[in-house]
């Protein structure tokens, strides 16, 4: 009788939304961090209090994946609702055209509906801050045509990769930073772009809202204002001491944030999810990935614009207190696409017909209940020198790699082989073709993003 009670339970709270307002909803988006960066993924060396806290008081994901294993296509995956195959960006590609913004990245299309617009359609206030890299303003991709009634941050990927930069945009006016003017180090990006989040969280407090925190912490160029107590650490190269300081920053605001949630007393109507956009960009022999064994003792293979688990696979939290069970952990997967759908579900927001979705709610997977089911979970990725189509799928406990449109096909028991050492593809034929066939079905050819690349994307 028990067990039946708490099956009911658990099916009543999957059903419906609290009958409370719509909840306010965050999404923290960290750029490049690695799994094994956070103290409650293993990390040994680098402190993340706040982070654990959030685990200690939500729900710890094991297997979260991002959309794909470098910035642009995974933030468009995220927004959209979209895995990479059928996703209108599949990577990294910057437009040298000038522009009155400088240069930016291959824009979203005018068709394209982001998880923004939906909530904005259902009366929610809407910003992002920090970096968004999918369109410059003047671009069919801008932020401010996406659904965000508010920017403030790096528009482009290139901008963002200095934290001392001679400017910022908020929406699309530029701030002049002359202290940073000719190289100097005066003004700290991430100072000024917490306290807009801050600000715009405290105007905003009456709800409901959604905040895309999307962070440029700890991504490269690797420079900190405070190197705090890290400063000093004994054998540690400088560019150690450094990433440890701005893990450790990431971590920083991150409490800024939740402090202000339970100042404000919205806290327990605020749903918070923290993740990575894609692996960590140190390969494990490099002293940065040795030193904070980003791979966990080797539990993970690869990092950043590879199609392995180390790439993919991402610290993901939740938490949302009352609804979201405390310290639970879950192996079960889910990825960057399921956020358009589950945000949708919370605001009680109408999803377009137009918009045929690859994802899936997880509203109740994240109040306790399974993972929902599916085929399979797909990326691809369009990079490297010269430039080529990558991909992977899973599919249940396996795992196929695919190194480029004419290279074979590796396979991978992730149940039993996380660090995916041994490819049985030769062994497991009949697994190995259905991987194959399951990629072929989930990638939709696209004219910028063709599977044999004779020359870089197309210009819009």
């Amino acid at each position: 009788m028990k067990i039946i009670h708490t099956l009911l339970v658990t099916l009543l709270s999957c059903a419906t939304i609290l009958a409370t307002d719509r909840p306010n909803i965050i999404f923290i988006l960290s750029d490049d961090v690695g799994q094994g960066d956070i103290g409650c993924y293993g990390q040994k060396l680098i402190k993340t209090p706040n982070l654990d806290r959030m685990a200690t008081e939500g729900t710890r994901y094991t297997q979260a994946y991002c959309g794909t294993s470098i910035c642009a296509p995974s933030r468009t995956s995220l927004m959209t609702g979209l895995h990479v195959g059928h996703s209108p960006v599949r990577g990294n590609y910057e437009i040298k055209a000038v522009s009155a913004f400088g240069v930016g990245q291959l824009p979203l299309p005018e068709s394209t509906v982001t998880v923004a617009q939906i909530l904005k359609s259902a009366g929610y206030a809407t910003t992002c801050t920090g970096k968004w890299g999918m369109g410059q303003f003047d671009t069919t991709g801008s932020p401010l045509k996406k659904g965000f009634d508010h920017f403030f941050g790096y528009n482009g990927q290139v901008q963002a990769h200095e934290y001392f930069p001679p400017e910022l945009y908020l929406n699309d006016q530029r701030i002049e930073l002359p202290e940073n003017k000719g190289g100097a180090k005066k003004t700290y990006a991430p100072d000024l772009i917490l306290k807009d989040t801050l600000d715009w969280v405290r105007a905003h407090k009456d709800g409901p809202f959604f905040l895309y925190d999307a962070t440029t912490l700890p991504h490269g160029n690797f420079e900190i204002n405070d190197l705090g107590e890290y400063a000093n650490r004994e054998g540690w190269t400088k560019q150690q001491r450094t990433y440890a300081a701005m893990v450790a920053r990431l971590d920083h605001d991150v409490g800024e944030l939740f402090a202000l949630l339970k100042e404000l007393k919205i806290d327990t109507n605020t749903l918070v999810i923290f993740a990575g956009d894609n692996g960590s960009s140190f390969e494990p022999n490099t002293p940065v990935g040795k030193l904070f064994d980003q791979t966990m003792g080797g539990k993970l293979r690869g990092f950043k614009s590879t199609m392995y688990e180390g790439g993919l696979r991402q610290a993901g939290i939740a938490r949302w207190p009352g609804v979201i069970p405390a310290g639970r952990v879950s192996d079960e997967p889910w990825a960057f696409w399921d956020f358009l759908p589950t945000a949708a579900e919370l605001a009680d927001a109408q999803i377009p017909a137009s918009c045929k979705l690859d994802g899936l709610s997880l509203v109740c997977f994240l109040k306790g209940g399974p993972a929902p089911k599916r085929d399979y979970f797909y990326w691809e990725l369009h990079a490297g020198q010269p430039l080529r189509a990558m991909q992977a799928i899973r599919f249940g406990d396996w795992k196929a790699v695919k190194n480029g449109p004419n290279a074979p096909i590796e396979l991978y028991n992730l149940c039993q082989d996380s660090g995916e050492k041994t490819d049985v593809a030769a062994s497991i034929p009949d697994l190995a073709e259905k991987a194959g066939n399951l990629m072929r079905q989930a990638h939709v050819d696209d004219p910028n993003w063709p599977m044999h690349h004779p020359s870089k994307p197309k210009q819009p």
